[in-house]
């Protein structure tokens, strides 16, 4: 049937779907062309079937003659009126499935006839959209953007909801939420993208989520955890320090005798770190958590009284194999002494190097720096991977699973970020030095001035002390101040997330979770692409 993509991708779902039913937990799927199994045709699906169940032994000709009647529609998106003429059931789920928010107020009003009270409206059609989106996300049908999207949708039916919700409440109805989970990126860290879509996820699968943000302290993240009596406490992080700051609050739950489960998440983090670092320090469940897709079923299996003993166990078999793999990888490391690395260092000859003065010396300052100009310098393909589709960019396009969504994504970023760079709704500073400087050992000293006899101040360089042929330390690479010669140092420190914060305000108050995330993932991005333009 090449070049029938109708019938093509109604096999694909079709195979997928019985597949799945008789026991397969793997396989390699175009998910850019598989269609939905239950919007399969009725005629055409049962058609399908007979070929692949082989229920009868003309089924591939009557397909076949079948097939030839049917022309293939390719990519095109249903047209409204289609759709819109459907019950508002089916309207309410098809919005939700497709992230299409265009037309959620009027279905909300229309539906709320329907239903004795706005409670049953969230609990019934509106969970049943976000259970199948949810299931679609589980089985690598649908993308991570495409769930953001399905949650704005969610969010504003929500939104529309909420006043005739809080009216029923006082007169005595309650909405009944899967649990309480606390989100934070833990003291010393501001990123928060991956956190904020785990957030969406959750709070899309009936949770109710407390985000405390960024640089959050550990008394903080307790102390609200206890008052607002939560279920889960997550804790996310992206640089190297916030690993040793999750230890810390795993020590303190454990001094405060918490008895609830911890989630861990974030770029740095991994399985072996939580196994070998966190776990141990705290006597309750200890999860690492690889990305959003997980966070809801990690999170149902620790909130239900039938599964969280046997999953908990299975968590901790594998914890304590990493722990062992991990004691023996490491005692068998051969390290030697501070002193013998420092002997062993990194060594120029510097005797026969030439450093040559920098035209400037000192600081200067870029305000309002040209947003235009800055995005040529972006690298696209971190972007994808902070909405956990990994490819380099732009091969990514041409990727089976996710290429099609990712082109989508990519056109919503390219759509948001002209209208930034237009509106001048984001401005980007910032300074750079070049300063005198000369080593001293593991550290470098920057001097007041030319002259180098006031040290202005200094940076301490580690130094590695595995056995190897040379133990590096950053400071080798400054001339030494005994070698006589007069070496520069450069610093520099940019952003141009100035506005930001406003604009997510303004999409968050718009319950719009999808644009609030774009514009911290397009910052991220312009904040990178300013470090390539200034050194």
């Amino acid at each position: 049937f090449r070049g029938n993509d109708t019938v093509r991708e109604a096999m694909h779902s079709a195979f997928l779907y019985h597949a799945i039913k008789a026991g397969m937990d793997m396989g390699i799927v175009n998910a850019g062309q598989l269609g939905i199994y239950e919007e399969i045709p009725k005629e055409l699906l049962e058609k399908v079937e007979d070929v692949i169940l082989n229920r009868r032994k003309d089924a591939t000709e009557i397909l076949t003659v079948f097939a030839e009647t049917i022309q293939s529609k390719g990519k095109k998106e249903v047209k409204a009126e289609e759709w819109r003429s459907k019950p508002v059931l089916e309207r309410l789920i098809h919005s939700l499935v497709r992230g299409i928010d265009a037309f959620i107020f009027e279905d909300i009003e229309e539906i709320r006839n329907e239903y004795s009270s706005s409670i049953e409206i969230i609990e019934g059609p509106l969970m049943d959209g976000m259970n199948k989106v949810g299931d679609l996300f589980g089985s690598g049908k649908m993308f991570l953007p495409q769930v953001v999207k399905s949650a704005r949708v969610m969010k504003k039916a929500v939104a529309i909801l909420t006043p005739y919700i809080e009216a029923e409440q006082k007169a005595g109805g309650e909405v009944k939420k899967a649990g309480k989970i606390l989100l934070a990126t833990v003291k010393g860290d501001v990123h928060d993208i991956g956190k904020n879509i785990v957030g969406v996820v959750l709070s899309c699968n009936n949770y109710d989520i407390i985000d405390l943000g960024v640089m959050v302290p550990s008394e903080k993240i307790l102390s609200t955890a206890k008052d607002q009596n939560v279920d889960l406490i997550g804790l996310s992080g992206l640089i190297t320090p916030s690993l040793e700051e999750m230890v810390h609050v795993a020590k303190e739950m454990e001094r405060e005798k918490f008895t609830i489960p911890l989630l861990i998440g974030g770029a740095t983090t991994s399985k072996v770190h939580t196994a070998v670092k966190i776990d141990e320090n705290y006597s309750e469940a200890v999860v690492h958590v690889h990305d959003a897709s997980k966070a809801v079923a990690v999170a149902g299996k620790l909130l239900s009284d039938s599964s969280k003993k046997e999953f908990m166990n299975d968590i901790s078999i594998e914890y304590n194999k990493m722990r062992e793999n991990h004691k023996k990888k490491y005692s068998a490391k051969d390290f030697i002494s501070l002193d013998e690395a420092r002997k062993n260092k990194f060594t120029i000859d510097w005797d026969s190097q030439s450093i040559k003065k920098p035209n400037f010396i000192g600081v200067k300052t870029f305000n309002n720096y040209s947003l235009e100009e800055i995005a040529k310098y972006i690298d696209w393909t971190p972007f994808f991977i902070a909405w956990e589709m990994k490819g380099k960019y732009p091969t990514i396009f041409e990727n089976d699973k996710y290429g099609v969504e990712a082109k989508k994504l990519f056109n919503d970023a390219q759509s948001l970020l002209h209208k930034i760079i237009n509106e001048k709704l984001l401005t980007a500073n910032a300074v750079y030095g070049i300063f005198p400087a000369n080593s001293s050992d593991d550290d470098v000293e920057i001097f007041e001035n030319e002259d180098r006899e006031k040290v202005k101040t200094v940076f301490h360089t580690l130094r590695q002390q595995e056995n190897k042929s040379s133990n590096l330390a950053l400071a080798d690479f400054i001339a030494p101040k005994r070698s006589g010669l007069k070496d520069y140092i450069g610093t520099f420190t940019c952003t141009t997330g100035i506005g930001s914060k406003e604009l997510v305000k303004k999409y968050e108050d718009e319950h719009d979770d999808y644009n609030a995330i774009m514009v911290k993932a397009l910052a991220d991005r312009l904040a990178e692409a300013f470090t390539e333009l200034l050194h």
